[in-house]
């Protein structure tokens, strides 16, 4: 029986997770359960897996609930408490479903104690790439992907030699605005912004995939799991997302990996690695879908995109930085303080007014994320 912690279990993510584990009781344990404010979801989740330890957003909230929380769980909160429950456990695996560079010092903390990493957290290799793979290694700990993209390219990677490979493709949905014009963006409204018409997914994440920020995180997630450069990794819209991604080898020959929009099936791959398990998820039926289709990426048409491979050529603090004014960004677009193409406008001239630091240490990934998102919030 496999030990897990999930970090950002009330998430999207989190909770397929957790779906994920009840389907299959005799073959997983819950460990640790980390949550942000969620109070009411997360007591529901304590007290049905009883972990051993427990961490909530802050102190207050941690007060909040530990009354109704099971006696032997310790409670924690914070960031501390994301360390504790991401290394101070006997989990073998880690899913980091958190949003954000948040996740970053848990995630670095569980590989330093020898956890494999269920990876859902894309923005910890976005910003410190260089320092999570290499500690990784040192601690001969594995990186299993869990975004959909990356689990497929992970699949049709499998038995084969890496050194015949000669690229990878991203496919991406377009998000709610995959066939508006730029001219059609300029009113469009939160609402109309978190309509994704495949996934069921959290608001962050939904607004990325508009963007498609969120395929330029996942172009730079792939040059570091899969040790590309960014010439070998290009990105095909595909607004079925029944093509998860696919490997083109030197002879011709394309392997791609093919299931229904449904976060379960690469969440449960991550957990049950090397073994695949049964899964209650629609089958694909192609004949039932009769047509795919696909289009070249437009970098005009998607600005968003094009910055994130500028960065991750430039490396260092560049991705960083694109991340965490991104962050910013997209939390002003949804309290309303700026447009939806406003996104774009505030990720681009935060950029612009940094220097990157190639080869940065932790402190100085931290002091540039900073940097970045006090520019991001005052523009």
């Amino acid at each position: 029986m496999k030990k897990i912690s999930v970090i950002g279990s009330t998430g999207s993510v989190g909770t397929q997770t957790l779906d994920v584990i009840m389907q299959h009781p005799e073959q997983f344990e819950i460990e640790g359960l980390a949550a942000g404010t969620n109070t009411d979801l997360f007591i529901e989740q304590v007290n049905q897996f009883r972990p051993k330890k427990a961490s909530i957003g802050n102190k207050e909230l941690a007060n909040k609930i530990s009354a109704h929380l099971p006696a032997e769980v310790e409670l924690f909160y914070g960031e501390q408490g994301l360390i504790e429950v991401a290394a101070g456990t006997d989990a073998e695996i880690v899913v980091t479903a958190i949003v954000g560079s948040r996740g970053l010092p848990s995630t670095l903390a569980a590989i330093a104690e020898g956890k494999h990493i269920g990876l859902a957290n894309k923005e910890t290799l976005v910003t410190a790439g260089h320092l999570v793979t290499e500690l990784a290694r040192k601690k001969g700990v594995s990186l299993l992907p869990v975004d959909s993209e990356h689990s497929a390219i992970f699949q049709c990677l499998n038995g084969e030699n890496f050194k015949e490979v000669e690229g990878i493709t991203l496919t991406a949905s377009g998000g709610s605005f995959r066939d508006f014009t730029r001219e059609q963006l300029l009113n469009v409204t939160v609402e109309d912004a978190l309509k994704h018409p495949n996934w069921s997914m959290g608001a962050k994440i939904t607004i990325d995939s508009a963007t498609m920020v969120n395929k330029g995180l996942e172009v730079i997630e792939a040059h570091w799991l899969f040790g590309l450069p960014y010439e070998q990794i290009n990105v095909l819209l595909h607004p079925e997302s029944i093509i998860h991604s696919f490997v083109e080898y030197r002879d011709g020959s394309v392997i791609a990996q093919l299931g229904t929009p449904d976060m379960h099936i690469p969440i449960q791959y991550a957990l049950s690695y090397p073994n695949r398990l049964s899964s209650s998820s629609k089958r694909l039926s192609l004949a039932e879908i009769g047509r795919l289709n696909f289009r070249e990426m437009d970098l005009e048409r998607f600005p968003c995109l094009r910055l994130a491979y500028e960065c991750g050529k430039i490396g260092g603090t560049a991705t960083t930085v694109f991340n965490a004014a991104n962050e910013i960004a997209v939390s002003r677009f949804l309290k309303r303080e700026i447009s939806f193409l406003q996104i774009e406008n505030v990720i681009e001239t935060v950029l612009s007014k940094h220097e990157a630091q190639l080869q940065p240490d932790l402190e100085s990934i931290q002091a540039a994320d900073e940097w970045a998102r006090e520019v991001a919030a005052s523009i």
